[in-house]
């Protein structure tokens, strides 16, 4: 499974791809509005940082106005994977894009049938929400497991791209249930690498490490 971040801060993006993990990187309205910044500066940027599908959303609704903002989205950079809303229209604008070679991922998406409508359409990623579904009271890792048994069925190349993680936890069940990508935000990539019995070993490592070292004839006054 690969493992996206799902961010439009430019400082936490640098620091989880230093890590040398990151395949690529989602945003949204949402988090971009947050940075202040200007959308196509930040996806550039964003682009710069990473070498792989960076995903920028079109803010329109109806057909026309989406097919023109995804090819303007997707002349910003050559990873660039426009990214539409699961309805009606956004449907029309993914086979509209597709069809001229641009990548689609459609996002929103919280059934099966939903899902295979957006393959039907070529999308290259479908975003089932998994914590959102769980918000109301719904198993979001159901869709995840149902959707790779049908994708894989039906042979269907779309990629699973498991969506709305809210902790660690998602991360383990999304790759279980066979998605093919997490995008995962940057605080739950922080709780993923700690762990308390990492810290204590690494600290009696190097405690024992010190005390040889400081009984070696060199450091011997």
């Amino acid at each position: 499974m690969k493992f996206f971040i799902d961010s439009a801060n430019i400082e936490h993006i640098k620091e989880i791809a230093s890590w040398g993990i990151l395949s690529g990187v989602t945003t949204n309205p949402s988090l971009v509005a947050k940075e202040g910044k200007d959308f196509k500066q930040v996806v550039q940027q964003i682009c710069e940082l990473v070498n792989g599908p960076i995903s920028a959303e079109v803010i329109s609704t109806d057909v026309d106005s989406m097919i023109k903002e995804g090819k303007e989205v997707s002349t910003w950079h050559k990873n660039v994977v426009v990214k539409l809303p699961t309805i009606p229209n956004g449907l029309a604008a993914c086979k509209a894009l597709t069809s001229q070679n641009i990548k689609v991922n459609m996002t929103l998406c919280f059934s099966v049938n939903q899902a295979l409508l957006c393959a039907s359409v070529g999308a290259t990623y479908v975003s089932p929400f998994v914590g959102r579904l769980d918000d109301i009271n719904q198993d979001g890792m159901s869709l995840i497991r149902d959707l790779a048994q049908v994708f894989s069925i039906q042979k269907i190349k779309t990629e699973i791209l498991s969506a709305s993680i809210r902790h660690p936890a998602h991360v383990m069940d999304s790759a279980k249930a066979g998605a093919h990508v997490a995008t995962i935000p940057y605080p739950i990539f922080k709780q993923m690498i700690q762990h308390p019995l990492t810290d204590k070993g690494l600290e009696k490592f190097l405690a024992d490490w010190n005390e040889v070292m400081l009984k070696m004839p060199s450091h011997s006054k």
